[in-house]
């Protein structure tokens, strides 16, 4: 069978997220082609179409899905219809990107990934962390042993809260975001932490909501135990006096410091001293990610941001918030 020399897109929901961090790397990798956008608004979605140079733009999904020269779908709406459109792309014969997180809950990926089976087709999922220089040197420095022995890891976060009761963004409504901010922002960390140590074999956690302002989780803490007894601690905080975002790994020789969302040098900390790892993300940030997603799609090496890794995710995040009860459920 010929290889494709593009692999040609459709995205359906062309919100935020795709105006920077991934839509236009749809059509400016060589080996990619943004044929057509779907958003409910149509006009909005044509203001999309006109500022990014797409030829066709629609506000009915079908449109994306049954689109006959379309070899790939990009889902970027919230996680609520994750399931429903991954599903309805992969049973017409397309290939799927969808952000994180994955679905609403792990069950929904579980069956999201039978659809992938069942119809032979590739699912991936938006971790694009995976393909970042500053944590591949992360990952690197665990690999190669700089910090001796892996003992533990660390996450520790804290935002605080800008919501008004009055007008709450969806990522904080939990039938439409499966969750709060933990379950959008956390979903990358715990993935990444899979993608160095492997997936966690024993999680556990507790969420609570402290600050009464949405119906989600606004403070959790949690506990991964991955293979070679390697345990890592979080704690979340969504509704603090103050901003902070703090990743580390801890070994018998040393420290790696970083951070899951700033932009500061990576650090390796040993006895002998210091070195920091400045780094350049690209432009659009998943566009690594996609270029690795276009080259499996076009018979080359396995990307490893797929269903099958980040459904590890979302049954981490499912055992931390097992236990949660909204304020309204009190």
């Amino acid at each position: 069978m010929k290889t494709k020399d593009k692999i040609r897109w459709g995205i359906i929901g062309c919100g935020d997220v795709t105006e920077m961090k991934s839509g236009p790397a749809f059509y400016k990798l060589d080996n990619s082609e943004l044929l057509a956008v779907m958003r409910r608004d149509l006009v909005k979605a044509g203001s999309y179409a006109s500022r990014h140079h797409v030829k066709e733009y629609y506000s009915d999904a079908q449109k994306i899905i049954n689109h006959p020269k379309i070899d790939a779908v990009y889902i970027a709406t919230p996680p609520s219809t994750h399931k429903e459109y991954a599903i309805a792309a992969m049973e017409a014969g397309k290939d799927v990107y969808v952000e994180k997180p994955m679905a609403l809950d792990a069950t929904e990926c579980e069956e999201m990934i039978a659809a992938s089976l069942k119809f032979n087709k590739k699912l991936f999922v938006a971790y694009y962390r995976r393909y970042l220089p500053g944590f591949l040197k992360v990952k690197e420095w665990v690999d190669s042993g700089a910090i001796g022995s892996v003992l533990s890891g660390r996450v520790f976060m804290l935002k605080e809260a800008s919501e008004q009761p009055d007008k709450l963004p969806w990522r904080v409504i939990p039938e439409i975001a499966g969750g709060g901010h933990f379950v959008d922002l956390a979903s990358h960390q715990i993935d990444l932490f899979n993608f160095i140590f492997g997936n966690a074999i024993k999680v556990t956690g507790h969420a609570s909501n402290r600050a009464g302002i949405y119906p989600s989780e606004d403070t959790v803490a949690a506990f991964l135990q991955y293979p070679n007894d390697v345990v890592v601690t979080g704690h979340w905080s969504f509704c603090s006096f103050r901003n902070e975002d703090t990743m580390e790994i801890i070994g018998t020789d040393g420290i790696i410091r970083f951070s899951g969302f700033g932009h500061a040098p990576v650090e390796l900390i040993r006895k002998e001293g210091t070195i920091q790892f400045p780094y350049q993300n690209p432009q659009h940030i998943q566009q690594n990610l996609i270029e690795a997603v276009n080259m499996e799609l076009q018979g080359g090496a396995p990307c490893n941001s797929t269903g099958e890794s980040a459904i590890q995710a979302s049954y981490a995040m499912d055992a931390i918030l097992k236990s949660y009860c909204s304020p309204r459920d009190q």
